[in-house]
């Protein structure tokens, strides 16, 4: 897992086929995707923003109003980027299925960029990027010191070794290499492409489970970006807070 070439080839997928449901009553009748951010839809503005690294290759899935994405897809023509789609009509894959039903898509790259399309910051991609390649990360997990519910737990020199849920006390270590630090996942990862050949398979399952089973073996790190702008804008109120701090 070396660093790439001088001129890196860097796709991306943006997590799209969720129902919404904590975005109701929009979703109801539309994808969250598609919800709107002053005037710009969330998946047109990760398009962009990934445009500002030079990524403009990028995969989306569709399940929930799939019509809808795809329509707004080829009427804005991508929005200067290409974009592919991964068909999920049949059934919502959650990360790691969707991520096994894409892999033909994503092959051929240096790095792979995985993030929700409900997610908005002002994260810089290109210093995640260049953290990921000088560590020969597998996987490099965006992160903040900010409190949550869930935490995966990382060792002093950023290495996964667990995860916690605060609510329910349920923690799983599968690295004691303590004392632990836990820290908030931002839903942003960066992918070395050669996890693609270590998912389990077809079938729905989070990337949770997958990492800690890859963790003892393989360099799952994280990148703290405490302090960047940042918002989960899965909810009606965080829809309206994401308004203020993305113009």
């Amino acid at each position: 897992m070396n660093s790439p070439s001088p001129h890196p080839v860097i796709k991306a997928m943006l997590l799209s086929a969720g129902l919404g449901t904590r975005l109701q009553p929009f979703t109801l009748r539309h994808p969250k995707a598609l919800a709107m951010v002053n005037g710009k839809s969330l998946l047109q503005r990760n398009i962009c923003y990934l445009q500002q690294f030079g990524i403009t290759n990028v995969v989306v899935n569709v399940h929930h109003f799939a019509d809808q994405i795809m329509a707004a897809i080829q009427a804005n023509q991508g929005w200067g980027s290409t974009i592919k789609v991964s068909d999920e009509s049949s059934e919502v894959l959650e990360t790691g299925g969707a991520l096994y039903h894409a892999r033909h898509l994503l092959y051929n790259c240096d790095a792979i960029v995985l993030m929700n399309v409900d997610v908005l910051t002002n994260l810089n991609i290109q210093q995640m990027l260049a953290q990921h390649w000088a560590h020969n990360g597998l996987a490099t997990l965006a992160v903040t010191q900010r409190t949550g519910s869930r935490y995966f737990l990382f060792n002093r020199q950023n290495r996964l070794c667990g995860w916690r849920n605060q609510k329910t006390g349920e923690e799983k270590l599968i690295l004691l290499d303590g004392p632990l630090y836990p820290k908030a996942f931002s839903g942003i990862h960066i992918l070395h492409p050669n996890l693609l050949q270590r998912l389990p398979g077809a079938g729905k399952y989070s990337m949770v489970d997958v990492y800690l089973k890859l963790a003892p073996d393989y360099p799952i790190l994280c990148f703290d970006h405490t302090g960047d702008d940042w918002i989960d804008a899965g909810t009606p109120e965080r829809l309206a807070v994401a308004g203020q701090l993305f113009i």
